[in-house]
């Protein structure tokens, strides 16, 4: 029997024994489909963006038609609406502080509602605003709603990659690395015969997690470098598993259906091992953003409070 062939004659071993495999951790469940998972993640996130963007314009096109001003009846609701929906927003950060709050609900449907809350919250005040800013106090709260809303899009954007999921079990580096070696241990078993695949796939992992470069350095890599580098050796994994499959189909006469699912098989193992390689080296570069969007994010949020209740103040005042 040649290699080829008892490469995927133990692949389809490996693929049996996997689904007998118990549970393990969250991040372990989440590596074998990691691809997948950071397709729909993106997927998301683009379509947060084009939400938001249009939600903006379309409070813009609003502005333009003259239905109404800021101190207008529908005005003035619009603004109340919006201020009560970012009131609401603090009830999210307070329940995980509030032990009594802690069984109210899943946790993951209040961050959806904090982050519709979010959105539509700063749309219902842009609408109030109609685009024209009058005091100075108006516009130092507007303002600071601008920045708060777009942190709060950077923030939804670092959580759910510090996160397994919406329920707010947070990962751990240990726990990634975990997943990384059980992805490292299902690709020698998947794809034994074909060394050339292997070695690439180790020397990804190697070179990605013993770099060293300066502290700064290392996180900017890890950014924006490390994405590309793993789709450029995914890519050069699948051509050579490509290149095997045809001459295991042409040697042991597999129907197309059959080589087909093998490549699948393959490839789906080449993308889930390199994008645990690359979770884990990127955990703690997330990390400290996450703390540092934190420490830049609450105090726009105070600034944004009070000049809101001064301004709402400002106008039963006077």
């Amino acid at each position: 029997m040649s290699a080829t062939s008892s490469t995927f004659n133990a692949a389809d071993t490996a693929g049996a024994s996997s689904s007998a495999r118990p549970a393990g951790s969250a991040e372990a469940k989440n590596a074998v489909g990691a691809v997948a998972v950071a397709r729909a993640r993106l997927r998301t996130d683009l379509l947060i963006y084009v939400g938001v963007a249009a939600l903006t314009l379309s409070a813009w096109w609003v502005s333009l038609q003259g239905w109404f001003t800021p101190w207008s009846r529908t005005g003035y609701w619009l603004g109340v609406a919006g201020g009560v929906a970012m009131l609401l927003l603090f009830t999210y950060p307070l329940r995980k502080r509030w032990r009594v709050t802690y069984n109210w609900g899943a946790s993951k449907y209040w961050f959806v509602a904090h982050m519709v809350l979010g959105i539509m919250g700063p749309w219902l005040i842009l609408l109030h605003s109609t685009f024209h800013i009058g005091s100075t106090n108006a516009a130092v709260a507007l303002f600071s709603m601008v920045i708060v809303a777009l942190s709060g899009v950077v923030g939804r954007f670092l959580y759910v990659r510090l996160h397994a999921d919406l329920r707010g079990e947070k990962a751990t580096l240990a726990g990634l690395r975990g997943a990384m070696g059980n992805q490292h241990q299902a690709a020698d078993t998947r794809l034994q015969g074909m060394p050339g695949v292997l070695d690439a796939l180790h020397a990804f992992e190697r070179d990605t997690l013993d770099a060293r470069p300066k502290q700064g350095a290392r996180h900017l890599w890890r950014l924006f470098v490390l994405p590309i580098r793993r789709q450029r050796v995914a890519q050069q994994c699948k051509a050579e598993v490509k290149k095997l499959i045809k001459q295991g189909a042409s040697g042991q006469k597999w129907s197309k259906t059959q080589a087909l699912s093998r490549y699948r098989a393959c490839c789906e193992q080449v993308d889930s091992y390199a994008m645990a390689v690359q979770r884990a080296a990127q955990f703690q570069t997330f990390e400290r953003l996450f703390s540092m969007w934190h420490v830049a994010h609450v105090p726009f949020v105070w600034i944004m409070v009070l000049c809101a209740v001064f301004h709402v103040v400002a106008v039963h005042a006077y």
